[in-house]
Protein backbone atom coordinates (compact mmCIF):
# COMPACT_ATOMS: atom_id res chain seq x y z
CA UNK A 1 0.00 0.00 0.00
CA UNK A 2 2.71 2.64 0.60
CA UNK A 3 4.77 1.47 -2.08
CA UNK A 4 1.81 2.11 -4.37
CA UNK A 5 0.97 5.45 -2.47
CA UNK A 6 4.76 6.73 -3.41
CA UNK A 7 4.79 5.41 -6.92
CA UNK A 8 1.41 7.32 -7.34
CA UNK A 9 3.02 10.31 -5.53
CA UNK A 10 6.11 10.08 -7.87
CA UNK A 11 4.11 9.57 -11.14
CA UNK A 12 1.83 12.99 -10.16
CA UNK A 13 5.08 15.06 -9.48
CA UNK A 14 6.66 14.12 -12.57
CA UNK A 15 3.22 15.02 -14.46
CA UNK A 16 3.28 18.35 -13.09
CA UNK A 17 6.92 19.05 -13.43
CA UNK A 18 6.46 17.87 -17.51
CA UNK A 19 3.26 20.66 -16.93
CA UNK A 20 5.56 23.18 -14.99
CA UNK A 21 8.83 22.55 -17.14
CA UNK A 22 6.58 23.56 -20.80
CA UNK A 23 4.89 26.53 -19.13
CA UNK A 24 8.16 28.10 -17.78
CA UNK A 25 10.58 27.01 -20.80
CA UNK A 26 7.88 28.90 -23.21
CA UNK A 27 7.57 32.23 -21.23
CA UNK A 28 11.13 32.29 -20.58
CA UNK A 29 11.83 32.08 -24.15
CA UNK A 30 9.24 34.36 -25.09
CA UNK A 31 10.48 37.07 -22.97
CA UNK A 32 14.02 36.87 -23.58
CA UNK A 33 13.46 36.23 -27.34
CA UNK A 34 10.59 39.39 -27.39
CA UNK A 35 12.52 41.48 -25.23
CA UNK A 36 16.14 41.11 -27.12
CA UNK A 37 14.47 42.26 -30.42
CA UNK A 38 12.60 45.03 -29.14
CA UNK A 39 15.41 46.24 -27.17
CA UNK A 40 17.71 46.03 -29.50
CA UNK A 41 15.08 48.21 -32.18
CA UNK A 42 15.03 51.02 -29.36
CA UNK A 43 18.34 50.74 -28.60
CA UNK A 44 19.62 51.18 -32.49
CA UNK A 45 16.74 54.76 -32.23
CA UNK A 46 18.29 55.65 -29.72
CA UNK A 47 22.04 55.48 -31.09
CA UNK A 48 20.01 57.67 -34.01
CA UNK A 49 18.80 60.16 -31.89
CA UNK A 50 20.43 60.24 -28.52
CA UNK A 51 17.69 62.16 -26.19
CA UNK A 52 15.66 59.05 -26.40
CA UNK A 53 18.37 57.87 -24.20
CA UNK A 54 17.20 60.53 -21.64
CA UNK A 55 13.46 60.11 -22.05
CA UNK A 56 12.48 55.92 -22.65
CA UNK A 57 14.01 55.42 -18.82
CA UNK A 58 11.29 57.76 -17.66
CA UNK A 59 8.13 56.20 -19.69
CA UNK A 60 9.28 52.46 -19.18
CA UNK A 61 9.40 52.91 -15.73
CA UNK A 62 6.28 54.88 -15.53
CA UNK A 63 4.35 53.00 -17.56
CA UNK A 64 5.81 49.99 -14.74
CA UNK A 65 3.87 52.19 -11.91
CA UNK A 66 1.04 52.67 -13.78
CA UNK A 67 0.65 48.86 -14.54
CA UNK A 68 1.45 47.81 -11.14
CA UNK A 69 -1.22 50.07 -9.59
CA UNK A 70 -4.37 49.82 -11.94
CA UNK A 71 -3.96 46.98 -13.96
CA UNK A 72 -2.38 45.23 -10.79
CA UNK A 73 -4.21 47.24 -8.42
CA UNK A 74 -1.62 48.23 -6.60
CA UNK A 75 0.36 44.86 -5.45
CA UNK A 76 3.96 45.21 -5.26
CA UNK A 77 6.26 42.92 -6.74
CA UNK A 78 9.46 42.19 -4.24
CA UNK A 79 11.53 39.66 -6.43
CA UNK A 80 12.96 36.37 -5.04
CA UNK A 81 12.12 37.52 -1.54
CA UNK A 82 8.75 36.41 -2.96
CA UNK A 83 9.52 32.52 -3.95
CA UNK A 84 11.38 32.53 -0.32
CA UNK A 85 7.90 33.80 1.73
CA UNK A 86 5.89 31.48 -0.27
CA UNK A 87 8.69 28.58 0.17
CA UNK A 88 8.82 29.37 4.26
CA UNK A 89 5.04 28.66 5.25
CA UNK A 90 2.63 26.62 3.31
CA UNK A 91 -0.18 29.05 3.75
CA UNK A 92 1.78 31.99 1.74
CA UNK A 93 1.61 31.35 -2.15
CA UNK A 94 2.77 32.93 -5.23
CA UNK A 95 -0.61 34.27 -6.72
CA UNK A 96 -1.66 33.76 -10.42
CA UNK A 97 -1.15 37.81 -11.12
CA UNK A 98 2.85 37.35 -10.63
CA UNK A 99 3.05 35.76 -13.61
CA UNK A 100 1.74 38.55 -15.65
CA UNK A 101 2.90 41.35 -13.37
CA UNK A 102 6.43 40.56 -13.66
CA UNK A 103 6.24 39.58 -17.73
CA UNK A 104 5.35 42.78 -18.69
CA UNK A 105 7.36 44.80 -15.84
CA UNK A 106 10.70 43.42 -16.48
CA UNK A 107 9.98 43.31 -20.29
CA UNK A 108 9.08 47.07 -19.81
CA UNK A 109 12.36 47.81 -17.54
CA UNK A 110 14.70 46.31 -20.13
CA UNK A 111 13.41 48.05 -23.35
CA UNK A 112 13.55 51.66 -21.88
CA UNK A 113 16.98 51.02 -21.06
CA UNK A 114 16.26 50.41 -17.35
CA UNK A 115 19.83 49.16 -16.57
CA UNK A 116 19.31 45.35 -15.39
CA UNK A 117 17.84 42.03 -17.17
CA UNK A 118 14.88 40.10 -17.29
CA UNK A 119 16.54 36.85 -15.54
CA UNK A 120 14.91 38.04 -11.90
CA UNK A 121 11.49 38.58 -13.40
CA UNK A 122 11.32 35.08 -15.04
CA UNK A 123 12.67 33.54 -12.27
CA UNK A 124 9.78 34.92 -9.93
CA UNK A 125 7.32 34.07 -13.54
CA UNK A 126 8.36 30.54 -13.13
CA UNK A 127 8.41 29.97 -9.86
CA UNK A 128 4.85 30.92 -9.59
CA UNK A 129 4.05 28.69 -12.51
CA UNK A 130 5.01 25.93 -10.63
CA UNK A 131 3.16 26.99 -7.51
CA UNK A 132 0.50 27.14 -9.33
CA UNK A 133 0.40 23.89 -10.76
CA UNK A 134 1.23 22.73 -7.39
CA UNK A 135 -2.47 24.51 -6.16
CA UNK A 136 -4.54 22.27 -9.09
CA UNK A 137 -3.81 18.95 -8.46
CA UNK A 138 -3.95 17.30 -4.89
CA UNK A 139 -2.03 14.25 -4.99
CA UNK A 140 1.19 16.58 -5.00
CA UNK A 141 0.41 19.10 -2.05
CA UNK A 142 3.24 18.04 -0.57
CA UNK A 143 5.42 18.98 -3.25
CA UNK A 144 5.00 22.79 -3.56
CA UNK A 145 9.11 23.50 -3.12
CA UNK A 146 9.50 20.68 -5.66
CA UNK A 147 7.05 22.17 -8.48
CA UNK A 148 8.18 25.54 -7.31
CA UNK A 149 11.80 24.21 -7.89
CA UNK A 150 10.88 22.70 -11.32
CA UNK A 151 9.29 25.77 -12.71
CA UNK A 152 12.82 28.18 -12.02
CA UNK A 153 15.01 25.77 -13.33
CA UNK A 154 12.97 25.66 -16.71
CA UNK A 155 13.14 29.24 -16.83
CA UNK A 156 16.91 29.58 -15.99
CA UNK A 157 17.11 26.86 -17.73
CA UNK A 158 16.08 28.38 -21.37
CA UNK A 159 17.17 31.77 -20.76
CA UNK A 160 20.43 30.79 -20.74
CA UNK A 161 20.09 27.60 -23.32
CA UNK A 162 21.86 25.53 -20.21
CA UNK A 163 19.87 23.02 -18.73
CA UNK A 164 22.44 21.76 -15.79
CA UNK A 165 22.81 25.64 -14.75
CA UNK A 166 19.26 25.97 -14.63
CA UNK A 167 18.69 23.07 -11.90
CA UNK A 168 21.75 23.91 -9.96
CA UNK A 169 20.40 27.62 -9.99
CA UNK A 170 16.99 25.62 -8.14
CA UNK A 171 18.75 23.84 -5.81
CA UNK A 172 21.87 26.47 -4.45
CA UNK A 173 19.69 29.06 -4.75
CA UNK A 174 16.09 27.90 -4.21
CA UNK A 175 15.34 24.97 -2.15
CA UNK A 176 19.17 25.15 -0.88
CA UNK A 177 18.76 21.40 -0.63
CA UNK A 178 19.21 18.63 -2.67
CA UNK A 179 16.22 16.01 -1.79
CA UNK A 180 15.48 13.04 -3.93
CA UNK A 181 12.07 14.86 -4.70
CA UNK A 182 13.71 18.11 -5.97
CA UNK A 183 16.54 16.81 -8.02
CA UNK A 184 13.69 14.88 -9.45
CA UNK A 185 11.06 17.70 -10.31
CA UNK A 186 13.93 19.97 -11.21
CA UNK A 187 15.49 17.15 -13.51
CA UNK A 188 12.31 16.50 -15.44
CA UNK A 189 11.90 20.19 -15.97
CA UNK A 190 14.72 21.24 -17.62
CA UNK A 191 14.82 17.62 -19.52
CA UNK A 192 11.95 19.62 -21.31
CA UNK A 193 13.42 22.68 -21.57
CA UNK A 194 16.47 21.28 -23.41
CA UNK A 195 13.97 20.12 -26.45
CA UNK A 196 12.11 23.35 -26.34
CA UNK A 197 15.69 24.80 -26.52
CA UNK A 198 16.76 22.43 -29.46
CA UNK A 199 13.25 23.21 -30.99
CA UNK A 200 13.43 26.68 -30.91
CA UNK A 201 17.49 26.78 -32.11
CA UNK A 202 18.19 29.05 -29.58
CA UNK A 203 22.21 29.41 -28.81
CA UNK A 204 24.61 30.67 -26.51
CA UNK A 205 24.79 34.20 -25.37
CA UNK A 206 28.08 35.22 -26.76
CA UNK A 207 29.50 33.69 -29.92
CA UNK A 208 32.93 33.69 -28.94
CA UNK A 209 34.78 30.55 -28.93
CA UNK A 210 37.33 29.79 -25.99
CA UNK A 211 40.60 27.90 -27.39
CA UNK A 212 42.29 27.06 -24.48
CA UNK A 213 44.33 28.63 -21.36
CA UNK A 214 47.57 28.35 -19.47
CA UNK A 215 48.42 27.65 -16.00
CA UNK A 216 51.07 30.88 -16.16
CA UNK A 217 47.47 32.75 -15.71
CA UNK A 218 46.61 31.38 -12.68
CA UNK A 219 47.71 34.09 -10.41
CA UNK A 220 46.08 36.44 -12.36
CA UNK A 221 42.89 34.80 -11.84
CA UNK A 222 42.98 34.40 -8.59
CA UNK A 223 43.68 38.59 -8.63
CA UNK A 224 40.78 38.66 -10.88
CA UNK A 225 38.31 36.89 -8.72
CA UNK A 226 39.52 39.00 -5.14
CA UNK A 227 38.82 41.81 -7.05
CA UNK A 228 35.05 40.53 -8.59
CA UNK A 229 34.55 39.77 -4.18
CA UNK A 230 34.88 43.66 -3.42
CA UNK A 231 32.88 44.46 -6.34
CA UNK A 232 30.11 42.04 -5.51
CA UNK A 233 30.31 43.86 -2.07
CA UNK A 234 30.17 47.37 -3.52
CA UNK A 235 27.19 45.99 -5.61
CA UNK A 236 25.11 45.03 -2.62
CA UNK A 237 25.40 48.02 -0.60
CA UNK A 238 24.71 50.13 -3.27
CA UNK A 239 21.49 48.24 -4.20
CA UNK A 240 20.57 48.43 -0.21
CA UNK A 241 21.17 52.22 0.00
CA UNK A 242 19.90 53.52 -2.95
CA UNK A 243 16.59 51.25 -2.77
CA UNK A 244 16.42 52.48 1.21
CA UNK A 245 16.63 56.05 -0.01
CA UNK A 246 14.49 55.90 -2.80
CA UNK A 247 11.95 54.35 -0.62
CA UNK A 248 11.80 57.39 1.78
CA UNK A 249 10.85 59.43 -1.32
CA UNK A 250 7.27 59.76 -0.40
CA UNK A 251 5.81 61.08 -3.79
CA UNK A 252 5.60 58.69 -6.45
CA UNK A 253 6.21 61.02 -9.39
CA UNK A 254 9.16 62.32 -7.76
CA UNK A 255 10.69 58.85 -6.83
CA UNK A 256 9.65 57.08 -9.95
CA UNK A 257 11.09 60.13 -12.32
CA UNK A 258 14.25 60.92 -10.15
CA UNK A 259 15.50 57.35 -10.61
CA UNK A 260 14.52 57.52 -14.20
CA UNK A 261 16.10 60.75 -14.98
CA UNK A 262 19.68 59.69 -13.43
CA UNK A 263 19.59 56.38 -15.40
CA UNK A 264 18.43 58.39 -18.47
CA UNK A 265 21.77 60.55 -18.10
CA UNK A 266 24.00 57.67 -17.22
CA UNK A 267 22.91 55.98 -20.82
CA UNK A 268 22.84 58.57 -22.96
CA UNK A 269 26.56 59.30 -21.52
CA UNK A 270 27.60 55.81 -21.63
CA UNK A 271 25.19 53.65 -24.50
CA UNK A 272 27.04 50.34 -22.81
CA UNK A 273 24.61 50.83 -20.20
CA UNK A 274 21.48 50.50 -21.86
CA UNK A 275 19.20 47.42 -20.68
CA UNK A 276 20.98 44.24 -19.92
CA UNK A 277 24.11 45.87 -21.46
CA UNK A 278 25.13 42.58 -23.34
CA UNK A 279 25.16 43.62 -26.17
CA UNK A 280 28.12 45.90 -25.02
CA UNK A 281 30.49 43.11 -24.53
CA UNK A 282 31.15 42.20 -27.57
CA UNK A 283 32.01 45.73 -28.54
CA UNK A 284 34.45 45.83 -25.85
CA UNK A 285 36.28 42.57 -26.26
CA UNK A 286 36.65 43.56 -29.63
CA UNK A 287 38.87 46.69 -28.80
CA UNK A 288 40.93 44.96 -25.91
CA UNK A 289 43.47 43.79 -27.94
CA UNK A 290 44.95 47.64 -28.09
CA UNK A 291 46.06 49.79 -25.19
CA UNK A 292 44.78 53.10 -24.84
CA UNK A 293 44.48 55.15 -21.40
CA UNK A 294 40.45 56.13 -22.77
CA UNK A 295 39.50 52.74 -23.38
CA UNK A 296 40.74 51.46 -19.89
CA UNK A 297 39.36 54.89 -18.29
CA UNK A 298 35.98 53.70 -19.92
CA UNK A 299 35.98 50.17 -18.52
CA UNK A 300 36.46 51.15 -15.15
CA UNK A 301 34.00 53.59 -15.04
CA UNK A 302 31.97 50.77 -16.56
CA UNK A 303 32.42 48.51 -14.14
CA UNK A 304 31.39 50.93 -11.24
CA UNK A 305 28.48 52.37 -13.18
CA UNK A 306 26.79 49.24 -14.18
CA UNK A 307 26.00 48.07 -10.34
CA UNK A 308 24.50 52.11 -9.90
CA UNK A 309 22.43 52.19 -13.06
CA UNK A 310 21.20 48.79 -11.79
CA UNK A 311 20.49 50.03 -8.22
CA UNK A 312 18.94 53.30 -9.50
CA UNK A 313 16.56 51.32 -12.08
CA UNK A 314 15.52 49.39 -9.35
CA UNK A 315 14.86 52.07 -6.71
CA UNK A 316 12.72 54.26 -9.31
CA UNK A 317 10.51 50.48 -9.37
CA UNK A 318 11.86 48.86 -12.45
CA UNK A 319 11.57 45.37 -12.11
CA UNK A 320 14.78 43.12 -12.11
CA UNK A 321 17.80 42.04 -10.14
CA UNK A 322 21.31 40.88 -9.95
CA UNK A 323 21.97 38.22 -12.69
CA UNK A 324 22.89 40.94 -15.62
CA UNK A 325 24.66 43.71 -13.87
CA UNK A 326 27.06 40.90 -12.19
CA UNK A 327 27.72 39.09 -15.39
CA UNK A 328 28.64 42.67 -16.99
CA UNK A 329 30.23 44.06 -14.00
CA UNK A 330 32.33 41.14 -13.85
CA UNK A 331 33.19 40.67 -17.41
CA UNK A 332 34.08 43.84 -17.99
CA UNK A 333 36.41 43.65 -14.91
CA UNK A 334 37.99 40.98 -16.52
CA UNK A 335 38.74 42.08 -19.65
CA UNK A 336 40.22 45.27 -17.57
CA UNK A 337 42.66 43.22 -15.74
CA UNK A 338 43.86 41.05 -18.52
CA UNK A 339 44.57 44.72 -20.67
CA UNK A 340 46.54 45.93 -17.62
CA UNK A 341 48.48 42.97 -17.48
CA UNK A 342 49.47 42.08 -20.91
CA UNK A 343 50.72 45.80 -21.29
CA UNK A 344 52.61 46.77 -17.99
CA UNK A 345 53.60 43.17 -17.41
CA UNK A 346 53.98 42.18 -20.90
CA UNK A 347 51.81 38.95 -20.00
CA UNK A 348 50.26 37.00 -22.28
CA UNK A 349 46.87 36.91 -21.22
CA UNK A 350 43.52 35.58 -23.16
CA UNK A 351 41.26 38.22 -22.42
CA UNK A 352 37.99 36.49 -23.31
CA UNK A 353 39.12 33.72 -20.62
CA UNK A 354 39.04 36.47 -18.04
CA UNK A 355 36.01 37.98 -19.03
CA UNK A 356 34.22 34.62 -18.06
CA UNK A 357 36.32 34.14 -15.31
CA UNK A 358 35.17 37.81 -14.23
CA UNK A 359 31.51 37.52 -15.02
CA UNK A 360 31.22 33.54 -13.13
CA UNK A 361 33.26 35.72 -10.17
CA UNK A 362 30.89 38.22 -10.11
CA UNK A 363 27.60 36.20 -10.03
CA UNK A 364 28.82 33.65 -7.62
CA UNK A 365 29.08 36.33 -4.71
CA UNK A 366 26.09 38.11 -5.81
CA UNK A 367 23.72 35.43 -5.70
CA UNK A 368 25.74 33.07 -3.07
CA UNK A 369 25.66 29.84 -5.91
CA UNK A 370 28.78 29.23 -7.04
CA UNK A 371 28.36 25.98 -8.96
CA UNK A 372 25.60 27.86 -10.35
CA UNK A 373 27.82 30.80 -11.76
CA UNK A 374 30.45 27.67 -13.12
CA UNK A 375 28.19 26.17 -15.32
CA UNK A 376 26.37 29.19 -16.70
CA UNK A 377 29.34 31.12 -17.39
CA UNK A 378 30.75 27.76 -19.37
CA UNK A 379 27.58 27.73 -21.36
CA UNK A 380 28.04 31.13 -22.41
CA UNK A 381 30.50 30.68 -25.03
CA UNK A 382 31.16 27.84 -27.02
CA UNK A 383 33.98 25.56 -25.73
CA UNK A 384 33.34 27.39 -22.41
CA UNK A 385 33.81 23.95 -20.57
CA UNK A 386 37.52 24.38 -21.33
CA UNK A 387 37.43 26.99 -18.77
CA UNK A 388 36.28 24.77 -15.87
CA UNK A 389 39.03 24.48 -13.74
CA UNK A 390 40.37 28.26 -13.93
CA UNK A 391 35.97 29.37 -13.27
CA UNK A 392 35.77 26.76 -10.46
CA UNK A 393 38.38 28.46 -8.58
CA UNK A 394 37.27 31.93 -9.43
CA UNK A 395 33.53 31.00 -8.34
CA UNK A 396 34.89 29.87 -4.36
CA UNK A 397 37.39 32.21 -4.21
CA UNK A 398 35.11 35.22 -4.81
CA UNK A 399 32.41 34.12 -2.50
CA UNK A 400 34.71 33.50 0.30
CA UNK A 401 36.61 37.29 0.25
CA UNK A 402 33.05 38.61 -0.59
CA UNK A 403 32.25 36.44 2.68
CA UNK A 404 35.13 37.33 4.54
CA UNK A 405 35.36 40.88 3.85
CA UNK A 406 31.38 41.24 5.31
CA UNK A 407 32.20 39.23 8.53
CA UNK A 408 34.61 42.07 9.35
CA UNK A 409 32.26 45.15 8.95
CA UNK A 410 28.52 45.54 9.52
CA UNK A 411 27.91 45.22 5.35
CA UNK A 412 24.81 42.80 4.40
CA UNK A 413 26.35 39.72 2.31
CA UNK A 414 25.60 40.07 -1.22
CA UNK A 415 24.42 36.62 -1.31
CA UNK A 416 21.55 37.89 0.82
CA UNK A 417 20.21 39.73 -2.57
CA UNK A 418 18.95 36.93 -3.60
CA UNK A 419 18.90 34.05 -1.05
CA UNK A 420 15.98 36.51 1.03
CA UNK A 421 18.57 36.78 4.26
Amino acid sequence: MRKTTIVKGYFNLFINAVIAGILASLLAISLKEMTAHVQESLYELCRKHPSLFVIFPSVGITLIYFTRKYLFKGRENKGIKEIFETLKKRKNELPLYKIPSHYINGFLTVISGGSTGVEVSTVVSTAAIGANTYKTERAVNAYKTELVCAGVAAGVATLFCNPIAGMLFAVEAISKKASKTILFSSGIAVLVSWGIIYLSGSKPLFNFSVTGWYRTALPYMILLSILAGFLAVYFTQTVIRIKSRFAAIRNNFLRVNTGAVLVGILIFIFPQLYGDSYHALPELLKHSGSFSVSFLGLLLLLIFLKPLAASLTLGAGGDGGVFAPSLVSGAVLGILIAIVCNHFLHTHLIVLNFALIGAAAMLSAAIHAPMTAVFLACGLTPGGFILFIPILIGTMLSKAVAQKLCSYTVYTYPGALISGR
